[in-house]
């Protein structure tokens, strides 16, 4: 069944509409860009198309938003199914599958058809320039398509390797545990200091509901803490725009906005292991990544609740074996209490920091040998793009903003409904280690955040 074509400027309200009909009678979804966008249901053959031209979305923020992405299909069984999806789309050559060792023995007959495998070995297996080049090393040389079967490491380290060798990108998401799968930057540990760095956007995803929905609790329960952090990136971003004029789009916020929504209200089928709910959390997951291709970096989907989380994985602060999206839920929770604390502030008086501009004498007894790798990334620092009577104006608006953010009581009400981890206890951190955090954590992005602002709060 064909919807009326609409105009790309009413992409973002037709689009997530089409979702939210077909989301709330069946099971699985099929988004496919091209010069289309389709929304099918297979559960009677039920389907609907959206034609977007060129896919070149118009909003107004007064920028055309470009998506690389030529198929998403969330649906039960679909790995199997990859040589016909890329036939369709026009891609040939030799394919070539990447997993970790636990993923490839889990996947079974499950497995995509591919020309060749590549299994990481699981143990102590990072994206870092080591399982990069243990990758391109071990490639035919033949190989024209990357396929990222698994999590998030997984993904960074195929992502990263099929951008360096040219050639197309295809994730196959084994767990709703991050936002990354649609993204085009990749998250490293590059000479030991956490980087965003450009990788290729996938041409398609095969996000396997029967293989995501089996997969161990834990793994769903990381994937709602990466996404209830964007309500913290979000507000980050608007404030931001609001006190440097840092480009801001309203429109991809929304869509942000609507994907966590739906991630937070499917908590409890996430719990009675409802199919539903799994594709509600894989669609929201990798919307984000989608929002963050349209903006053309991490801004919708990483602020400061994602700068603790870095600094966590840095080993700064002590070892922490928690999954990514933990380690974002509990920085949610910290950002979430301070900024409703700043929030209550009916004004404020402003001046620049002490320790303005950035120095390695403030940053050594914390960062370490991490010092130059922070300074360098903070060479511009940020703080000098915001004027003290600007943000004291302002205040009364930024408060606004901050308002609209859950409660730090509703946010860990959400995550302890799913047995999530709330406290740097709970992912191995001291408690004693809660000031450095919120002091020194901004630092490990050059991007302006409320917590970073708040360091020049008298």
């Amino acid at each position: 069944m064909r919807a009326p074509r609409c105009r790309t400027e009413d992409f973002f309200g037709p689009a997530v509409k089409a979702y939210r009909e077909f989301i709330g009678r069946e099971r699985t979804l099929i988004l496919y860009n091209g010069s289309e966008l389709i929304v099918i249901a297979d559960t009677g053959g039920i389907g609907m198309i959206i034609t977007p031209e060129d896919f070149l979305l118009s909003c107004e923020c007064g920028r055309e938003h470009k998506v690389s992405i030529k198929r998403i299909v969330i649906e039960r069984n679909c790995l199997p199914a990859l040589p016909a999806h890329l036939a369709e789309l026009g891609i040939s050559g030799k394919i070539c599958g990447v997993y970790d060792s636990n993923t490839y023995a889990a996947a079974g007959k499950l497995r995509p058809q591919t020309d060749y495998d590549i299994v990481l070995p699981s143990i102590n297996l990072h994206a870092d320039e080591r399982a990069v080049k243990q990758l391109t090393d071990s490639m035919p040389p033949d190989v024209k398509v990357l396929v990222a079967v698994g999590g998030g490491t997984i993904h960074d380290i195929t992502r990263y390797s099929a951008a360096q060798k040219g050639i197309c990108f295809v994730s196959a998401p084994t767990a709703a545990s991050v936002d990354g799968f649609a993204s085009s930057v990749a998250a490293m540990t590059w000479k030991g200091f956490k980087v965003t760095m450009p990788a290729a956007a996938p041409v398609l995803i095969l996000a396997d509901i029967s293989i995501i929905s089996q997969a161990p609790a834990y793994l769903s329960v990381s994937g709602v803490g990466d996404i209830l952090g964007k309500y913290i990136c979000l507000a980050d971003w608007k404030i931001a725009g609001i006190l440097t004029g840092e480009y801001y789009c309203d429109g991809i916020a929304r869509l942000m906005e609507k994907a966590v929504n739906e991630v937070r209200d499917c908590c409890e089928g996430l719990k009675r292991g409802d199919s539903e709910a799994f594709v509600k959390l894989t669609y929201g997951l990798i919307l984000s990544g989608i929002a963050m291709q349209l903006s053309g970096n991490s801004r919708p989907a990483s602020g400061a609740e994602h700068h603790i989380s870095h600094f966590i994985e840095m080993g700064i602060v002590g070892s922490s074996d928690a999954l990514h999206g933990e380690k974002v839920g509990v920085g949610t929770l910290i950002c979430a209490k301070r900024y409703h604390e700043l929030g209550a502030k009916q004004a404020v008086k402003a001046k620049r920091p002490s320790h303005f501009p950035l120095t390695g004498e403030y940053l050594q007894p914390v960062y370490g040998s991490m010092t130059k790798g922070v300074l360098d990334e903070n060479r511009h620092d940020v703080l000098a793009d915001v004027d003290p009577t600007v943000l004291e104006e302002k205040w009364p608006e930024i408060a606004g903003i901050i308002s609209k953010i859950p409660a730090y009581e509703q946010l860990l009400e959400i995550l302890q409904s799913i047995s999530a981890r709330t406290t740097l206890a709970d992912i191995g951190i001291s408690e004693t280690k809660y000031e450095t955090i919120l002091e020194y954590s901004p630092y490990m992005r050059a991007r302006l955040t409320l917590l970073r602002v708040s360091k020049m709060l008298e």
